[in-house]
């Protein structure tokens, strides 16, 4: 089973790089980020007639997310992270999908930090941390994937010196990402690429992508109910050279069949 994540920065601007994709490594689900839509404005005629159902949640200019399914129903648990009814932004959706509790997430960026902006990204991050380790002790196979705006370690990110103030980089953050896999999840990339340079997102300026001047963000968290089967895991680099494509990269695992 291949399952993917992807911040599309935008699913109605970028939808023939989507379906270009899709067509392209036909992954069994696919979680997407940045929607950017109203609920209303997601293409679900397109992705379905690319082979996917879908399941999303939409926000107007902003956020959004959405899980979708080539070959196994779709059964949504949660369209909202728990730990806070006042938040409205759309970050995040949770389904079971052949047997797997698939959880798609869009962290908070959280600059300018120090900031309002940072302080709610913490606490979402709190929030995330208390909600994945109930889906622990659950035991229900889990994969908690999607954007984290986290870059982990100084591996993750070019030149990290200059990121040692951004919301991304900050100490606060990369602990909230460590207590958060320290719970027992493994992070699939870096299980089975420990000590590669993986980069999933590369700025439109500057010349980003040609220099190879990326970030490692966007995340794969396994639970151990469903660790063992981790066979491969990498990114699709070469569509973030498409035309009028994302700013980051899909990211993908391969589990082994039960």
């Amino acid at each position: 089973m291949k399952i993917a994540t992807y911040n599309v920065n935008g699913v109605n601007g970028r939808l023939p790089v989507l379906l270009r994709w899709l067509e392209e490594t036909t992954p069994d689900i696919v979680c997407l980020q940045e929607l950017k839509a109203p609920q209303e404005k997601f293409p679900e005629q397109a992705i379905l007639e690319a082979g996917y159902h879908a399941i999303w949640h939409g926000q107007k200019s902003w956020n959004g997310v959405a899980i979708l399914s080539r070959n196994a129903e779709i059964k949504e648990v949660r369209r909202a992270l728990p730990g806070d009814l006042e938040d409205e932004h759309s970050r995040y959706i949770e389904a079971m999908v052949n047997g797997i509790l698939i959880g798609c997430l869009y962290l908070p960026n959280g600059n300018p930090a120090p900031g309002p902006k940072f302080d709610y990204k913490l606490r979402w991050f709190e929030r995330l941390t208390a909600h994945a380790a109930e889906l622990l002790a659950s035991g229900i196979p889990t994969v908690l994937t999607g954007d984290y705006n986290v870059m982990p370690t100084e591996m993750d990110v070019y030149k990290p010196e200059r990121w040692v103030d951004d919301a991304l980089f900050r100490p606060e953050t990369r602990e909230a990402f460590r207590t958060l896999v320290d719970q027992g999840w493994t992070d699939a990339l870096r299980k089975l690429h420990p000590d590669e340079k993986i980069y999933t997102f590369w700025d439109y300026f500057r010349n980003a992508y040609g220099r190879d001047a990326g970030l490692r963000i966007d995340h794969f968290l396994l639970s151990p109910s469903i660790s063992h089967r981790l066979q491969h895991a990498g990114v699709d680099r070469h569509v973030r050279g498409w035309e009028k494509t994302s700013d980051h990269a899909p990211v993908w695992v391969e589990l082994r069949d039960i």
